[in-house]
C-alpha cells in the first residue's frame, strides 16, 4: 500500500476532531494549529487524541520523510465567520517531492470556492485546491464485537465500525498520488465533478432544506410558546406529521452550539441561490433573513453560550422556545 498522507486540520472543532479521530484510528498522522484558540478548544484535541494514539511510522518509512499532505479546512471561530478568506497564503519554501493539497470543507457558496481556488492558483500554484463539503454528523465510533483474529488483535481500533458523513469533493483529481485512494475510502470522499464549486453548491442546496427547516421550526416553536399554544402545536404535529416532528426536535435541540457558525453559512447559501439559482434578491434573499434567525440565537439568547460538550440549555423544544422568547423580549426591551 502507498505511504499514508499526513493530514493537517486547520482550526479544529467538533467536526475536525471527529475526522482526526477517524484518521488516527487508521494510522494516519494528524496535525493541527491551536495557536490563538480558547483553553477549552485547546484542551479537547489534546485529551481526545491521547485516547486514540496513532502508530508512528518507522524512521525509514517514506511517509515519515516527505509525506503527501492534505489540508482539511474547517474553521469554527466567530472571527472567521465574517472574514473566511482573509488568510495569508504562501508558496512552499522548499521543493516538494510529493504534492500538497488543500481541501476546503467549509459551507460556502460556489463563488467563494472559485475565489479561493483563484487565490491558490495565483499565490501558491504548487498547492492543489479541492472544493469539498461535509454532509452529515462528525465521524464517531460504533463499537462492535471484535473478531478473534490476528488482524483484529494487531489493529483493534480499525476493527471498530464508524459512522461517517459523506464528503463530496470537486476539482481535478487526475494527478492525485496513490495514497489518495486510501484517504478517500477512509473519509468517504465522493468525487462529483472536475469543476471547483460543485461540491460547495451541493452543500448549499442540502443545507437549504435541513438548516433552513430548523430555522423555520425555531420561529414556529418560539412564537407558539409566546402565545401559549406550543403543547397544542406539538400535539397536532405528533398526530399529523410525527416523523417531521422528530426531525424538528433533532434539529432544534442540536442547533444551539452551532448557531454562530451557521450565520455566515446562511449568507453563503443566499449568495448561491442568487448567483447560481438565478433568484435575484439584491443581497436581501430569503436566507439572509434565515441568517438573522441564527444570529439571534447566538447573540440574543443564552443558547449562544452553549458548548457541544457542556450542554445546559436548549435540550428540549420547549426550552429552546423559552430561551428564544426570553432573549427576544430582552432585546426588544433594550431597544425600546
Amino acid at each position: 500500500m502507498a505511504p499514508l498522507a499526513t493530514v493537517a486540520i486547520l482550526s479544529i472543532g467538533e467536526m475536525g476532531m471527529g475526522i482526526a479521530k477517524l484518521l488516527v484510528a487508521h494510522n494516519y498522522r494528524v496535525v493541527t494549529n491551536l495557536e490563538g484558540r480558547s483553553w477549552g478548544t485547546t484542551k479537547t484535541p489534546t485529551r481526545e487524541l491521547k485516547r486514540h494514539p496513532s502508530k508512528p511510522s518507522p524512521p525509514t518509512s517514506p511517509s515519515s520523510q516527505n509525506p503527501t499532505t492534505s489540508y482539511l479546512s474547517s474553521p469554527t471561530r466567530r472571527s472567521l465567520n465574517r472574514n473566511p478568506h482573509q488568510h495569508r497564503l504562501q508558496q512552499p519554501t522548499k521543493p516538494q517531492e510529493n504534492p500538497l493539497y488543500f481541501l476546503d470543507l467549509n459551507a460556502i457558496s460556489p463563488r467563494s470556492a472559485r475565489s479561493i481556488a483563484e487565490i491558490f492558483s495565483t499565490n501558491a500554484p504548487a498547492i492543489t485546491f479541492l472544493d469539498g463539503c461535509i454532509i452529515g454528523n462528525a465521524p464517531s465510533q460504533k463499537p462492535t464485537p471484535t473478531p478473534n483474529t490476528t488482524e483484529a488483535r494487531h489493529h483493534p481500533k480499525t476493527s471498530l465500525t464508524w459512522s461517517k458523513p459523506s464528503i463530496p469533493i470537486s476539482g481535478s483529481i487526475a494527478s492525485v498520488p496513490a495514497s489518495f485512494a486510501h484517504l478517500s475510502e477512509i473519509l468517504n470522499f465522493k468525487h462529483i465533478s472536475d469543476d471547483v464549486g460543485m461540491a460547495s453548491g451541493l452543500k448549499c442546496c442540502f443545507a437549504t432544506m435541513t438548516k433552513g427547516f430548523t430555522a423555520l421550526c425555531i420561529q414556529a416553536f418560539t412564537t407558539a410558546s409566546n402565545l401559549g399554544v406550543l403543547p397544542i402545536l406539538m400535539e397536532e404535529m405528533e398526530a399529523k406529521f410525527p416523523a417531521l416532528l422528530k426531525t424538528a426536535e433533532r434539529g432544534v435541540t442540536s442547533m444551539p452550539p452551532k448557531a454562530y457558525r451557521w450565520v455566515k453559512e446562511m449568507e453563503e447559501i443566499s449568495a448561491a441561490h442568487e448567483e447560481d439559482g438565478g433568484f435575484e434578491s439584491a443581497g436581501k434573499g430569503l436566507f439572509n433573513e434565515v441568517a438573522k434567525v441564527y444570529e439571534s440565537v447566538a447573540d440574543d439568547s443564552v443558547l449562544g453560550e452553549e458548548k457541544t460538550e457542556r450542554r445546559k440549555r436548549g435540550l428540549t423544544i420547549e426550552d429552546v422556545a423559552a430561551a428564544m422568547g426570553e432573549g427576544n423580549a430582552a432585546k426588544r426591551k433594550k431597544s425600546a
